[in-house]
This record gives structure tokens, sequence and C-alpha cells, in this order.
């Protein structure tokens, strides 16, 4: 139930999946239903929330009745398959690793977060937050549950993996990305073609690109800020003089499923890869569209079995 627009955009977008037939278990406080409809969606009480504000680890500590506390134990207990939040990133993330557990042998659960491609599948990123600071072994299993979720999500038969850098050269970079860059290479199941740099991100030449959280997050919200400044920029000229109206009008049909591909909501959120479990992060600012996208999208991870690929590929290494 967190987000910016919980729970009545929240709810919104659960009604919406649930009506195209996707199951949907609502948690939330025990008199949700006198505050909103939620139809036939069965709802596990939890009656307190982590703030956006509080500190992620603590929280899902003392607030056992959490409504993320109980996300995460309902998908641990095999009564829903996948849970997700648009409330506090790190309390979501805390959650389902101290509740879920890590898959055996990960050793840090990564965000994945789909980077639009105009005409084409969308870049995985990871890690776009979850850990700050790496290790060159961290990065090597992100690559291999990068290439599982590429393949799974958006039909990538071998997804080429490239390590985020400075150059494509295999000695350009920081300590951290020469030492990864051998160990990439050798490893076993992923197909890895070098160093790539942020230029080649949203294009076609790369499916998964790989790094440390700080590193992802920067790249993430930069490209975020800068498409909004775009479009933004695209509307004002359209709008500058009223004589540009009727071409602005006639552009519209192209323009607009090229905006669409953009729109985050389009994806729903990203994925948290390495817990045990399916989990969705969603953006705070979520709205209908992006929590019906999002859960079609975690439910769509859970037939395809993600979890057990994710347990077979670190297995296999």
């Amino acid at each position: 139930m967190g987000g910016d627009g919980a729970p009545d955009r929240i709810v919104e977008g659960a009604r919406r999946a649930f009506a195209a037939g996707t199951p949907v278990v609502l948690v939330g406080p025990s008199d949700l239903a006198d505050r909103i409809e939620i139809g036939d969606m069965p709802l596990v009480e939890a009656n307190e929330v982590i703030g956006m504000h509080e500190d992620p680890a603590q929280g899902v500590r003392r607030k056992k009745d959490s409504t993320l506390v109980r996300a995460a134990e309902t998908v641990r207990k095999g009564n829903a398959g996948a849970m997700i939040s648009a409330g506090n990133t790190g309390a979501t993330m805390a959650a389902a690793l101290f509740r879920m557990g890590r898959i055996k042998g990960v050793k840090r659960p990564a965000i994945a977060t789909p980077i639009p491609v105009p005409g084409s599948t969308p870049t995985v990123l990871l890690d776009a937050g979850a850990n700050a600071e790496v290790q060159p072994e961290w990065l090597v299993q992100f690559a291999q549950m990068g290439t599982v979720y590429s393949r799974r999500r958006f039909g990538v038969d071998q997804p080429r993996v490239g390590l985020l850098s400075i150059g494509e050269e295999p000695g350009k970079g920081d300590s951290l990305r020469k030492e990864t860059y051998p160990l990439m290479a050798s490893a076993k199941h992923i197909d890895f073609i070098g160093n790539v740099e942020g230029r080649d991100i949203m294009t076609d030449d790369v499916d998964v690109i790989v790094t440390d959280g700080f590193t992802g997050n920067v790249v993430l919200k930069t490209l975020e800020g800068g498409m909004k400044t775009v479009v933004k920029a695209l509307l004002d000229a359209f709008a500058a003089d009223e004589s540009y109206r009727p071409h602005a009008d006639a552009l519209m049909p192209a323009l607009l499923p090229l905006y669409e591909s953009l729109d985050p909501d389009t994806y729903g959120g990203a994925i948290l890869l390495g817990v045990d479990g399916v989990c969705i992060i969603s953006h705070g600012s979520s709205g209908p569209r992006a929590m019906e996208n999002g859960i079609t999208m975690a439910g769509e991870m859970v037939r395809a079995g993600i979890i057990d690929e994710i347990r077979q590929a670190i297995s296999l290494n």
C-alpha cells in the first residue's frame, strides 16, 4: 500500500490487473475495504506502514505487521507468487531479503531495471541501486541473473552482456572494472561482449549492462531526468506558436508510440534479482497504469519460472 498515490491509485491498478486475469492479493489495513472498492480481491491484513523516510532495516525489524513484511511473508509461505510495492525502496528490498531469503549461492541481490531502446527490446541495467559498493564476483553473478531476466522478460535468446566502463578496451576503468573483466570473460553461460560505455545503454548493441549500484542508480536517474527534459522541451516547442499546432497534430501519431516506449509506466517497475521469490519495485509516483503493468509482469515472471532458472544458473557456476 506504499507510494505517493496509495491506496487509491495502487488499488485501481490492482483492480485492472485482476480484471485482466492476473490473480491479486492485497496487503493492507483491516479497514481498506471500507475506504476503497477492492472487489473480489482477497486482503491480507497488515496495520503498520514503513514510511518513505524511515530506516529500511530498522523499519522491517520493528514493524512486523507492516504491509511490506506481510507481503514478503505471504510469498514465503506460498500464498502468493510475487510481491510488488511502490513504497520505501530500501524497506522493500530488506523485507524481501529478510523474509524470502536469498537464493542459495547468491552473494548479493541486485535491482534490474529495463532501459527503453526505441525500436528494439529494452536494455537491462543492473545493479540500479541495491549495492553501492560491490566486489568483482558479485558483478559476474549480476550478469548471470540479468541474462536470465532478459531472456524470460524480453525473449532475447542469447543476451549480450556488457560491463559499464569509461572505454571499450579491456584495460579501461577503475580497479573494480579491471578485476571484473577477466572474470566475466571466463564466466560460463553468459555472452560477454566486453566493456560498454554510457552512450551504448539506449542502443541495440547490448542487452544486459552490469555495474555497481551507485553508478547504476546515477545512470538511471540521469536518463529519467534527461528524457523528461527532452519531452517537456518538445511539447513547449509545439505550443510556442499557434501556427505549429497543425504540424504537431500531424506528428502525434508517430510520436505517441515513441513516448509509450520511453515511459517508465510501460514496464511497471524494476525487479529485485537474487531473492527467493519475485519482488517488483515500482516508482513511488506510480499510477494505476504502472501498477497494472507491474503486477502483470510479476505474474509473467512467476509463470516463466525465473527463480528456479536463476537458482540453476548460479549453481552451475
